[in-house]
């Protein structure tokens, strides 16, 4: 098991490596495998893609962002608000019209409604990484479908698929919609993937994830 101070380590070698983080900027911190990331950043995006290369780090159990947002430059409000209605527009996975954007001091919110999970994942990523972001509140709902009854098995397969080294200790419930995941995962990353596998079933309206961290 590594110690903190290795996890230390290689999690700033992680942000160093990533050429989409200014590393310099970010201090790292380790207390029983749990990294809190201190900092100020330029971006949104950047947050995120900080929080993602901590997680990827082999030992780590959890990540707390405490990163301070100072974008360059100055972006309205307004503009935001057209670049995010534009992108979203654009993009051909999201269904034109079906997303409604508010902003406010920066922060983006997104209502609306969709057929698919990774329609609503993916407007926030898009908006998520333009300039003056600071952050995403993401409304979005989905539009009710009934789940097949085969999807606890169709996700499960997923998980193996997905070669998480976990999957036989997840556990996976769905009801009227809503997955459960249940278990021990080794990483923050794991339990992302199997959130976004879960995430990717048709008919799922919501994952409530109690996946654990293993130690």
């Amino acid at each position: 098991m590594k110690t903190d101070h290795e996890i230390q380590r290689d999690v700033t070698e992680e942000l160093d490596w990533d050429p989409s983080i200014d590393a310099a900027a970010i201090g790292v911190e380790v207390h029983d495998g749990i990294v809190t990331l201190t900092g100020h950043l330029s971006s949104y995006a950047e947050k995120l893609s900080a929080e993602r290369a901590a997680e990827r780090v082999a030992g780590v159990r959890a990540v707390v962002v405490k990163l301070d947002l100072h974008p360059a430059g100055t972006y309205p409000d307004e503009a935001i608000a057209e670049a995010a209605r534009n992108t979203l527009q654009w993009h051909v996975h999201v269904p034109p019209d079906a997303i409604k954007v508010r902003v406010e001091r920066g922060w983006v919110t997104l209502s609306g409604d969709v057929d698919w999970s990774y329609q609503k994942k993916l407007a926030e990523r898009l908006v998520g990484q333009m300039r003056g972001v600071t952050g995403v509140l993401n409304n979005i709902r989905m539009n009710e479908k009934i789940a097949p009854p085969d999807v606890e098995r169709r996700i499960e397969e997923a998980l193996r698929r997905h070669a998480l080294r976990e999957a036989h200790r997840i556990d996976v419930k769905v009801s009227q919609g809503t997955v459960t995941l249940s278990g021990q995962v080794d990483s923050p990353a794991e339990r992302r993937a199997a959130v976004g596998a879960a995430w990717s079933a048709p008919g799922i309206l919501e994952v409530v994830d109690e996946l654990k961290t293993r130690h």
